[in-house]
């Protein structure tokens, strides 16, 4: 049986804006608002792969916290431009 212990602190960090930049809302129902969220989603995950293709390119060179920071910058560059969807909660109160 191995030992496991926490994440290193940069590795947290990496993996937190990795989720933050791929973790959108659904978009809401009304017309334009899945392409819009598609195209967000696709971008983003392009920030992602970019990060994290030269992170795997110079491996003898890593620092965890300037990828983070780089896909953090490229999230906050393309933010949530469409209608997020809310579902009804009417019908689940009553």
């Amino acid at each position: 049986m191995s030992e496991h212990g926490t994440l290193p602190a940069d590795v947290a960090d990496l993996l937190s804006a990795i989720l933050a930049a791929l973790d959108i809302p659904l978009p809401a129902v009304e017309d334009g608002n899945d392409r819009k969220h598609y195209r967000l989603l696709a971008r983003r995950t392009t920030d992602v792969h970019v990060a994290l293709s030269a992170l795997l390119a110079h491996p003898e060179h890593p620092d965890l916290r300037d990828d983070a920071a780089y896909i953090r910058d490229c999230t906050a560059e393309h933010p949530v431009t469409y209608a997020p969807f809310f579902p009804d909660r009417a019908g689940a109160e009553g």
